[in-house]
This record gives structure tokens, C-alpha cells and sequence, in this order.
């Protein structure tokens, strides 16, 4: 079933791996779902640090997945919000007209396809640019967390707390009642304290890993640290997850660190691990509870329009974003 008969859309397109000038926008054909599938009319997206690793091609590993040449998804973009325009003959929790929130790659876009177990129906207390900026940020703090074992009580510490993934880690470490710290730059502490950390860290000053204080749960997202700094944080049986991997080489990235981490665990008390997003519906869900109670609110820096993403790019490279970066289609 649809409601339009557009055949063809606005998008953001990609040819070959690059910097952010390799994005352009362009009139291409409007996808059409299969028949587990949505067709999403897009009103805003997200831009989060995946994307960016899929517009340069690095670390180069991730080339396997997503093409070795060039992106097999000209179309860039992962979250997403918006209205449903048609559903596959398979699907059964949403109908055209509904409002929804999840992942869709190529989100890009005026309209975009995911399968229906990608999506949930959109928190009512958010306008679809403030949904847009929670899916795949929200889900990998959430994946983070839980990954992390974390319990009412425990002294829980996020490294680059400000940034996407950070201020949602911040605000679900607070719901599940651990005493939070967060470490950021000295014009985001603000933002961070805001969101509900019990403590900060302005690492331009001072070292978490010197400050004597040490954490049940280690969220590292800023993906720097060494294993010997997460170490010194820990309690004895103490737990670090790493998330981020911006350093490291170009080939694997942060994830050299990721599996000495994993090799480590083997012969300390303490635990390093890492982990893989799920993107799952029923975790959607959970994020929309949270949300429409007031325990989770999305922190939206600037926002884009579509043919602006060249723009928006920059300014997340920059490391200047103060939480999210929405889109507008």
C-alpha cells in the first residue's frame, strides 16, 4: 500500500570513499520496499561517526562490508524519522501515515527503505528532527551499557561524554541509577553537567586516570585512552568497554585496542570488551519509554538541511558538536 506515486527522490550521493566534497546531492530513483520492508518518507536524519567512516572508506577493514572501491550504498545516512509512505506485503506493525524512528541506511534522502524490525513508532514527546538524532546512538550507549553489566549503585566513568554517543551513555547510566562521571573538553563540561553527570573530568586539564578515583564501569567512546590509563580507573573487578576507535591505523582502527583488550581480560581481574550494535526494534521501544518519560531527551547541536550534509560532515570532524547533528530532508 502507498500514498504517492513519486517515482524519484532528492539524495545525497556518493561515488567513490573521500572527504566530505566526495557528497553530492542529486535527483536518483525512489526505492520501493520488499515485502518485509517500509518506505519511509524521511523528514529528518541523524549524522553520526559511522557515517563517517563509510564516506572515507577507513579503517579500511570495514571496506569488506560496505564495497572495496566505493560505497555499494551510494546514499549515506543511518538514522532516521519520518512518516510511513508504503509497506511491504509482510509487514504488520505499521501502516501508512504512521510516525516512526529507527534505522534506515540511506537516510540521506527524501525517502528511505529498512526492514520493519529497524523501526519503532516515534516517541510523541519529540518533533521528528529531535527523533532522528536518538536511534543509532542511543542503541549503541544502550548496547554499551548493557554490554557493560551496569547496576543501581556503580561509579560508572564516560570518556567523551559531550559527543553523540556520550550524552545519551550519560543520561541511560543516570536511569539505571549508577553515580555518573563524564570527561569532556572545558566548553562542553556545561553540557555534560546538564545531562546529568554527577561528576566531570575536563581532560584539558586534568587526567581521569590520575585523579585517584576509580570506576565499577568504564564507557570509552572517545576511543584514546591506553589499556594501562583504563587499568589505573578500574576497580579491581571493574569492567571497561570500548566503543570508540578513531586512532589506531588505517587499516583496523581502534580495533587493535579492542582485541588486546579481549587478550588482556585473559589475565587481570578486571574485564575489556567491546561489542557489535544490534539496532533492534525491541530496543527502540525501551528508548521510547525512557524518552516519554523525561529520563532520556535527545541533545541536538545544529541543524542541516539535505543539500547542507557537506557542511554538517565538517562540523562534526571538527570535534566542535556539542551532542547531535540532525538533518533535515
Amino acid at each position: 500500500m502507498a500514498i504517492t506515486t513519486t517515482t524519484t527522490m532528492r539524495a545525497i550521493v556518493q561515488d567513490r570513499y573521500g572527504e566530505a566534497d566526495v557528497l553530492q546531492l542529486r535527483q536518483i530513483a525512489r526505492p520501493e520496499p520488499a515485502a518485509n520492508e517500509v518506505l519511509v518518507h524521511v523528514h529528518a536524519a541523524g549524522l553520526d561517526r559511522g557515517t563517517w567512516h563509510v564516506m572515507t572508506g577507513t579503517p579500511y577493514l570495514l571496506r569488506l562490508a560496505f564495497g572495496l572501491r566505493g560505497p555499494k550504498n551510494p546514499v549515506p545516512g543511518r538514522d532516521v524519522a519520518g512518516t510511513v509512505e508504503a509497506v511491504g506485503s509482510a509487514v504488520t506493525k505499521f501502516a501508512v501515515g504512521d510516525e516512526v524512528y529507527g534505522v534506515a541506511p540511506g537516510s540521506f534522502a527524501e525517502y528511505a527503505v529498512t526492514g520493519e524490525d529497524k523501526l519503532a513508532h516515534k516517541p510523541a514527546n519529540l518533533s521528528f528532527e529531535q527523533a532522528a538524532v536518538v536511534p543509532v546512538s542511543a542503541l549503541t550507549a544502550l548496547d554499551a551499557l548493557t554490554t557493560g553489566r551496569v547496576e543501581s549503585g556503580q561509579h560508572v566513568l564516560i570518556i567523551g561524554a559531550s559527543g553523540g554517543v556520550g550524552s545519551y551513555a550519560v543520561q541511560l547510566a543516570k536511569a539505571f541509577g549508577a553515580e555518573v562521571t563524564g570527561v569532556a573538553s572545558t566548553p562542553k563540561l556545561d553540557l555534560v553537567r546538564a545531562l546529568g553527570a554527577d561528576h566531570v573530568v575536563d581532560y584539558t586539564h586534568e587526567d581521569f586516570a590520575q585523579t585517584g578515583t576509580r570506576y565499577d564501569l568504564i564507557i570509552d567512546i572517545a576511543g584514546r585512552p591506553t589499556l594501562a590509563r583504563l587499568r589505573r580507573a578500574l576497580t579491581p573487578k571493574g569492567t571497561a568497554v570500548i566503543t570508540g576507535g578513531e586512532d589506531g591505523g588505517s587499516f583496523s582502527g581502534g580495533m587493535n585496542r579492542q582485541f588486546r583488550g579481549l587478550i588482556l581480560s585473559l589475565f587481570v581481574g578486571q574485564r575489556f570488551t567491546f561489542f557489535i550494535n544490534k539496532e533492534r526494534a525491541a530496543d527502540l521501544e525501551r528508548l521510547t519509554t525512557l524518552i516519554e518519560t523525561g529520563k532520556v531527551a535527545p541533545s541536538i547541536d545544529r541543524t542541516y538541511s539535505l543539500d547542507q550534509v557537506p557542511d554538517a560532515m565538517r562540523h562534526l570532524t571538527s570535534g566542535q558538536a556539542r551532542g547531535k547533528i540532525a538533518i533535515t530532508a
